[in-house]
């Protein structure tokens, strides 16, 4: 383990859910075939309506339920692609409360736990969301801490959202290292004080350069 990605004074290691530990677009994925040439058009609509119902909400001071919201920007992609067959609207959501982690997860979280570092969850997802998300994959036994913002009534990036790591651990926020392939979402948690990694698994250009991560890493596996 690298102490320039985890420093030592950590004790724990908290994950965003979607796109990080999750393929957001495994859910198309499986259902490629019945959706057509569109699909990771169709896929990319979905997952960014649903990160922008979140945020224009938050603004708003209004919220509803992340599920709430996949499934309205659901409905936006379908209303955006009419071509798409609306009958398979069950299985995709189906598909999302059951995505798929990827290979590397499983492997890291139990190398951090074995180091003594506490591992978590904070998503923007609802508590019945991460939890399905997280049995359907295997990872219950691996994650000391699955922590949903619906505990605050608002999304990320509000301050309020990383704070219930500090309170669920009882840690102060150096001693977290919060992990995310959203760079958003890194810029939240550097301007709460936590130390950010993010995933950068694309190879996307940077930005919010004045909330930077502490370290940029391909996978998560780089944490172990």
């Amino acid at each position: 383990m690298s102490s320039t990605i985890i420093p030592a004074r950590a004790k724990a290691v908290i994950f965003d859910a979607y796109g990080t530990l999750f393929d957001v677009h495994s859910a198309v994925a499986r259902h490629m075939a019945e959706i057509g040439p569109d699909a990771a058009r169709f896929s990319e609509v979905w997952r960014s309506k649903q990160l922008e119902y979140s945020w224009v909400l938050s603004l708003a001071g209004r919220y509803e339920t992340f599920w709430v919201l996949t499934t309205k920007a659901l409905d936006y992609a379908f209303a955006r692609f009419p071509d798409v067959d609306p009958s398979i609207r069950p299985l995709l959501l189906e598909a999302y409360r059951s995505l798929d982690a990827y290979p590397e997860v499983r492997e890291t979280l139990r190398a951090l736990r074995k180091k003594g570092r506490q591992t978590g969850i904070l998503s923007n997802g609802d508590p019945g969301m991460l939890n399905a998300a997280v049995e359907s994959a295997g990872l219950a036994d691996d994650l000391d801490a699955i922590l949903s913002v619906d505990a605050a009534q608002v999304f990320k990036t509000s301050p309020s959202t990383y704070e219930l790591v500090l309170r669920a651990l009882s840690v102060t926020a150096d001693e977290v290292v919060f992990v995310s392939s959203n760079r958003w979402d890194i810029a939240g948690a550097a301007a709460l004080g936590l130390t950010p990694v993010w995933v950068n698994r694309l190879g996307l250009p940077d930005e919010y350069l004045e909330l930077a991560p502490s370290a940029v890493i391909g996978s998560v596996s780089e944490l172990a």
